[in-house]
């Protein structure tokens, strides 16, 4: 086949790949946006295998088999909670092939500088591109595989840290090396000479060096991150992966890995600078810092925690006519969905209105609780974002707060020294009544004392957040 009909399906492709991006952005259309992916991607590696300088297809057959069926495997045992570890392993493997893959491109940029000029008019595929390049064109993609294999390293062991960490195997505290953004610095000084060494001679230690480098950058990065930004951190390692992606795509001249990287880059760099707005800090930040730096002791809380048993809770939600549920990782961990879907049907069946209050960085993943209420089947339509109803908050008769912590602390209002200070948060706080499921008295996942627990009209109701939602049920009049 020629390159024309390898161009036109990529083209197919790429315009599928816009589509399901943008169906993702809504819970409606998300399922019809996953098979637009799922045919776009199929599309792309039967092109790719049926194009041009297409070779070893029995090897390449195999691999997608042997890879689909480990996915296969690994998506039917991965837990909704266990998503966001997934999310950051993949983008670990993406980082990983760029950096493969620029190691190959450096291995025959030298084996083809080598040859003469009669042995190289006789090569094919990847080593003939490369043959018939000018020297101008062999410096770019120098250049190219130099950015591929940095992008890619630091996606790597970022990824790898991020996953530590989500999985609970990292500690999940900001944590710098004695120097701090010094020894960044310096290592990313590093691979900016050992850039300029390797477009002028193509030294393999000059690229070995620089890998060392941009992986030492990634896991002090993302060590340096506190575990309350890991949301911003995931969507920002899908944006390094996205980049590391197109960078292959220039290092190979394939054009859909560009358009591909391309647009995994930019959305989720979109998607971090989103979720830093809403958490009222700036992308700088986040990846040079973290939570838990604070610039003086924090606000002394006064009160204690007053617990409240199943029959309280659904007392007052009998009485109530409106509710907001909130909900966070903890409904996750417990896998409460589906008892709060139910309770949301016969709250509703009684005339009550029900909605549910969405923080940007709820969860561990961008757009976690949505999923797992569309997972249970919770109208559209009552779940809304933080913007949308944090205004209703003083005209609602109860809200519920399921295993959420940060995203409702009033610290990031009242105590200027707390390290969330200025983050916007739901003012829960402000309802007649506020019920908290929770496990236990612990801090969330930050580490950080929430004030809530300790207001007059908050009350604990401690527990496992299924089997406290389940109690509740029966009650419900």
């Amino acid at each position: 086949m020629d390159y024309g009909f390898t161009i036109a399906a990529y083209v197919v492709a790429a315009i599928l790949f816009i589509l399901s991006l943008g169906g993702l952005s809504g819970q409606e259309s998300a399922k019809r946006a996953v098979w637009y992916g799922i045919v776009g991607m199929a599309l792309a590696v039967a092109a790719t295998m049926a194009g041009p300088g297409a070779s070893l297809w029995v090897v390449s057959l195999v691999l997608i088999l042997v890879g689909g069926a480990a996915g296969w495997v690994v998506a039917q045992r991965v837990q909704m909670t266990e998503m966001p570890q997934l999310v950051a392993a993949m983008h670990s493997l993406v980082g990983l092939a760029a950096v493969l893959i620029g190691y190959n491109t450096h291995i025959e940029l030298a084996r083809v500088a080598g040859m003469d000029q009669a042995a190289r008019d006789a090569l094919s595929g990847f080593a003939g591109v490369i043959a018939h390049k000018s020297g101008a064109e062999v410096a770019i993609l120098r250049v190219e595989t130099f950015l591929g294999v940095f992008i890619g390293a630091v996606t790597f062991t970022g990824s790898v840290i991020a996953f530590g960490k989500l999985a609970g195997k990292v500690d999940g505290k900001a944590k710098k090396l004695p120097g701090g953004h010094v020894l960044n610095a310096a290592a990313a000084l590093v691979s900016v000479v050992l850039l300029v060494v390797y477009l002028n001679t193509g030294s393999t230690p000059a690229l070995i060096g620089m890998t060392a480098a941009a992986l030492f950058i990634g896991y002090h990065l993302i060590m340096g991150i506190g575990g309350a930004d890991m949301p911003v951190v995931v969507s920002m390692l899908n944006s390094y992966s996205g980049w590391a992606a197109a960078a292959i795509g220039f290092s190979l001249s394939n054009d859909l890995l560009i358009v591909v990287g391309a647009l995994v880059g930019s959305s989720g760099a979109i998607l971090s600078y989103i979720m830093c707005k809403a958490m009222n800090r700036s992308f700088i930040s986040v990846i040079l810092g973290g939570f838990g730096n604070t610039t003086g002791p924090a606000m002394e809380i006064a009160g204690e925690q007053i617990a409240i048993d199943a029959e309280g809770v659904a007392a007052a939600l009998n009485d109530a006519d409106s509710v907001i549920i909130i909900p966070g990782y903890g409904m996750a961990v417990a896998q409460a969905q589906q008892s709060v879907s139910e309770l949301t049907k016969r709250l509703r069946a009684r005339g009550k209105t029900v909605r549910f209050a969405i923080h940007p960085v709820a969860g561990r993943l961008p757009g976690h609780m949505n999923v797992l209420l569309a997972e249970a089947k919770v109208p559209y339509d009552i779940v809304l974002e933080m913007d949308e109803i944090n205004g209703d908050f003083p005209e609602t008769d109860v809200a519920i707060v399921i295993g959420s912590n940060d995203i409702v602390n009033p610290a990031a209002q009242e105590d200027p020294n707390s390290p969330i200070a200025g983050m916007p948060v739901l003012e829960c706080w402000k309802a007649k009544q506020v019920f908290v499921s929770k496990r236990g008295q612990g801090t969330g996942y930050s580490g950080i004392e929430n004030p809530l627990f300790y207001k007059e009209n908050t009350r604990m109701f401690y527990g496992d957040a299924k089997k406290s939602i389940d109690a509740l049920l029966p009650m419900i009049e």
